[in-house]
């Protein structure tokens, strides 16, 4: 049940001839202090019609309210605040997550209807690197969101495999590569035969030549060169699902760049066909002045396509493939240009699903405020930190819990944990600093803080033999348990804001609260005492436990029962 909408109905039935239901709802505040209530509307904008101060407005409208749901209604200045029935809401609050469980906070919204999230996306032949983390957990969170909200999703990896890149690979690989040794550390050597190459090229531009005629050697089907390409994918991918599986992140289709390669014709002639090429310093461009961008590159002067016609392919071979509803894209911000361009020429080309592709940008990660680079080597590779963070969470655990079973599954859930929560609780936006130290911190705003409360609630249900409830008996003397309360009613709309801003940090952010709540509660209260509140105050923990450990799971984290 939503509460706010609930006061909303309240309040229409009142001002119904003055302000319709959905400003209502917009106006309606969440007061910061609860010493001012749950709910408060402010009533500035009915000055004006109604002729009266605001205080004498919200003084009237106090008087008129009438509901079951809520206790008390008062005029604060220009203010209606409202106080929820607290026991009614306690009961209704925790008998549908005790009935409901993990459910709790879904719904059917998305009736089935098909997402597309490209995320992830490594670059063939390079390391994983902390920069690749962010699309990854971001595109992982948002594919848990949507289908937590009844739609179907389809995780794609849009592998960089095909470039000018695999050129200079295959022409350093040529000159200083050693089988053994990329037989034995394949990332690693691959990586250092990149960076020599570039370092090599500084002083002798011919290089460059090489690394494009190779390329060409690829594109046209040379069987040493493609050979090599496809030895150099396969041992990354292998590499990459060490990291994934480390993530507990799957994907439906690895259909990389050059899955694409014959599919981007049948873009150029449609294209052609339909009048919007045009020729701008020997290239073919889409001009998209109308939509205030640049011209959108389609061929080059040598007729080489690039990223643009091979994403305008990948666009109609997944609405094609998978008639999507809406189609993700988790990539950097620095794109953003990219893709207003990518939905204008769909436009130009008529597609009425064009407005459908969406661009779910996010801030870089950088080391020391400038951006990781591959090139440089200036590099912070995923798997070393996760490995690090996870051997911190066992040496923790060493110290805290020595008797704890199975140490090593949780250490990993806890590393892990931890390195994601990192990313997932800023605003995608936002760009990161890199710093371990803050990463596998674990007090505060962390993983291993929502873990280890999840974990300290479940002891509390062991040692109370908690052996369910449906919730129809609850009732709580004391108001210490309202906070908690007032957070578990809002974990359905948290859900659907996260859904509707793209944005996994509201789910992140509200586990934090709701561990603070719970672990003030704790503080004060006296949980285990046998008394006839005990079973009330076991079901509210039960009930904090579900809605912990799903925030979790919504942004891919595991929930250890102890720790």
């Amino acid at each position: 049940m939503n509460y706010l909408s609930q006061f909303a109905n309240t309040l229409h039935q009142i001002l119904h001839q003055e302000l319709d239901l959905s400003t209502i709802e917009l106006l309606i505040e969440k007061p910061k202090n609860a010493d001012f209530g749950d709910y408060a509307f402010p009533c500035f904008q009915l000055a004006k019609s109604r002729r009266q101060a605001p205080p004498l407005i919200a003084k009237k409208i106090s008087e008129e309210i009438s509901s079951p749901l809520i206790e008390k209604a008062e005029a604060v200045g220009g203010y209606v605040n409202v106080f929820l029935t607290k026991k009614t809401v306690t009961q209704k609050v925790l008998s549908t997550i005790l009935t409901g469980k993990q459910h709790y906070g879904s719904s059917t919204i998305g009736q089935n209807k098909v997402v597309t999230i490209d995320m992830s996306s490594p670059n063939i032949a390079k390391p994983f690197s902390m920069g690749h983390l962010r699309s990854t957990v971001i595109g992982n969170a948002l594919a848990k969101i949507f289908q937590k909200c009844g739609y179907e999703t389809v995780k794609i990896n849009h592998l960089g495999d095909w470039g000018t890149q695999f050129g200079k690979l295959i022409t350093a690989y040529k000159k200083w590569g050693d089988e053994k040794k990329v037989k034995k550390e394949p990332i690693k050597e691959l990586l250092s035969l990149y960076i020599q190459f570039h370092s090599e090229a500084e002083g002798n531009p011919s290089l460059e030549d090489e690394g494009r005629a190779w390329f060409k050697k690829l594109e046209d089907g040379d069987a040493e060169a493609l050979a090599l390409w496809s030895w150099f994918r396969e041992e990354s991918l292998k590499e990459f699902n060490k990291i994934y599986q480390l993530l507990q992140v799957d994907f439906n289709s690895f259909a990389g760049e050059a899955f694409y390669n014959d599919k981007m014709d049948v873009v150029v002639n449609l294209l052609e066909e339909q009048g919007l090429l045009m020729e701008s310093n020997q290239a073919q461009v889409v001009d998209l002045q109308d939509e205030s961008l640049p011209p959108c590159l389609i061929k080059k002067s040598d007729g080489a396509t690039l990223y643009a016609t091979r994403d305008l392919a990948a666009a109609l071979y997944r609405k094609n493939n998978y008639q999507f509803e809406q189609a993700l894209y988790v990539v950097g911000n620095e794109q953003s240009l990219h893709f207003k361009q990518l939905k204008g020429v769909l436009r130009k080309m008529n597609f009425d699903w064009a407005d459908s592709l969406v661009h779910v940008p996010f801030g870089m990660m950088l080391k020391d405020g400038k951006k990781m680079s591959t090139r440089k080597g200036k590099l912070i590779l995923l798997e070393e930190v996760l490995s690090e963070s996870i051997s911190l969470a066992s040496r923790n655990i060493e110290e805290k819990n020595p008797s704890l079973t199975q140490k090593e599954v949780v250490a990993k859930q806890v590393g892990v944990g931890a390195v994601i929560f990192h990313d997932l609780k800023n605003f995608r936006m936002n760009d990161i600093e890199f710093s371990l130290e803050d990463m596998l911190r674990f007090e505060g705003e962390t993983g291993p803080y929502i873990q280890y409360t999840n974990a300290r609630a479940c002891s509390i249900l062991r040692k109370g033999n908690w052996n369910g409830s449906d919730g129809t008996q609850i009732n709580f003397e004391s108001p210490a348990h309202w906070e908690i309360i007032s957070l578990l009613k809002e974990f359905s709309d948290i859900i659907q804001t996260s859904l509707k801003k793209y944005d996994p940090s509201q789910i992140a952010k509200y586990a934090i609260d709701l561990a603070r709540a719970f672990n003030q509660y704790y503080s004060v209260v006296r949980i285990l005492e046998d008394n006839h509140e005990l079973q009330a105050r076991l079901a509210l923990v039960y009930c904090v436990t579900v809605v912990l450990q799903e925030s979790l799971r919504l942004l891919g984290i595991e929930a250890p029962q102890e720790m």
